[in-house]
């Protein structure tokens, strides 16, 4: 009688384990993304992710969003695996938030329906009774994530307050999901009950200025996209570190020789002088960015709707500098 063979994902599991039992792996330490783990031991994405899986239900490692898959503080004393879910306890909403879990810390490319099944520990097919598709589900999910940030029902006054309001909301949703930013470009936008409510809520703010339809839609399209745009680093930057392990600012050490290089070069004189004269360096702080520009953008919103008259200063925020 011929022996059965372990499955992948356990002896990927047993090897992790042995990792993070023996002290190699420390509390707070990344154990492999599910990308590294596909490249390390070169299984499906599938598998990888449940590896992963089984990691948590035994108490090994937490996943934290926009960090990643890290050993637990709990990892000294592991639990016994968890019996897998009852199938009948299963629902639409508990896909969509696995889901979401996964996008969130590991980036939408690792997104898979058996990756989802074998995070709620179900059959590989379960989910597709649910949704249909991996697409749909992504509509899904982004319907809900545009869903989290609730508008008030009685808007502030002016324009511009209620603007603001509206893209700093937008930012806190593309800050909480990464992903969101890459779904869609603006030419195909995406038809989704959440979504509109936002789009709602930025043309009663442009309302009532004798604007034609076209321009408080080019106001609009202007405002989402400038959000959108910066936004897209956010998942570039998730993406990157599931892949590599190294944070921004290790990526920027990595390459501080290079800039040193091109910076005495004699070939980029104010590009050398500016950076020269900030001293420490140059902290890029996404939040920052976001916040002035939201303040550029609207002054020149201001051109439109007063006439050339300057819109009034943005109020401060926590994360301007």
């Amino acid at each position: 009688m011929a022996v059965q063979s372990e499955p992948p994902y356990l002896r990927i599991v047993t090897e992790i384990r042995r990792r993070i039992t023996s002290g190699e792996l420390a509390p707070g330490d990344r154990v492999p993304s599910t990308r590294g783990i596909v490249k390390e031991w070169g299984v499906a994405l599938a598998t990888a992710t449940k590896v992963l899986t089984t990691l948590r239900l035994e108490g090994l490692v937490d996943t934290l969003p926009r960090v990643g898959t890290v050993v637990s503080d709990r990892a000294a004393t592991p639990r016994t695996r968890s019996r897998a879910q009852p199938e009948h306890e299963l629902t639409r909403d508990r896909i969509v938030r696995a889901a979401m879990e996964i996008a969130d810390t590991e980036g939408l490319g690792a997104l898979s329906m058996r990756g989802v099944a074998a995070r709620l520990d179900v059959a590989a097919m379960s989910p597709y009774r649910y949704v249909k598709s991996k697409d749909d589900l992504v509509l899904v999910m982004a319907d809900a994530a545009f869903g989290e940030a609730s508008l008030p029902a009685v808007p502030p006054d002016g324009w511009r307050a209620r603007l603001e309001l509206g893209g700093r909301l937008l930012w806190s949703l593309f800050r909480e999901h990464p992903w969101l930013a890459q779904l869609s470009p603006l030419t195909r936008p995406l038809m989704l009950p959440n979504l509109m409510k936002h789009a709602e809520w930025a043309l009663a703010a442009l309302d009532g200025y004798g604007l034609d339809p076209a321009t408080m839609l080019d106001l609009h399209v202007v405002l989402y996209g400038y959000v959108q745009g910066i936004a897209t680093s956010l998942e570039q930057e998730t993406q990157a570190a599931a892949s590599t392990g190294v944070s921004a600012e290790g990526w920027m050490e990595q390459q501080a020789t290079t800039l040193n290089s091109l910076a005495t070069s004699g070939r980029y004189p104010v590009f050398t002088r500016v950076t020269a004269a900030l001293g420490g360096g140059y902290e890029l702080r996404l939040d920052a960015v976001f916040e002035f520009g939201l303040g550029q953008l609207l002054d020149g919103f201001a051109g439109v709707l007063e006439g050339g008259r300057p819109g009034p200063a943005a109020p401060a925020s926590p994360v301007r500098r």
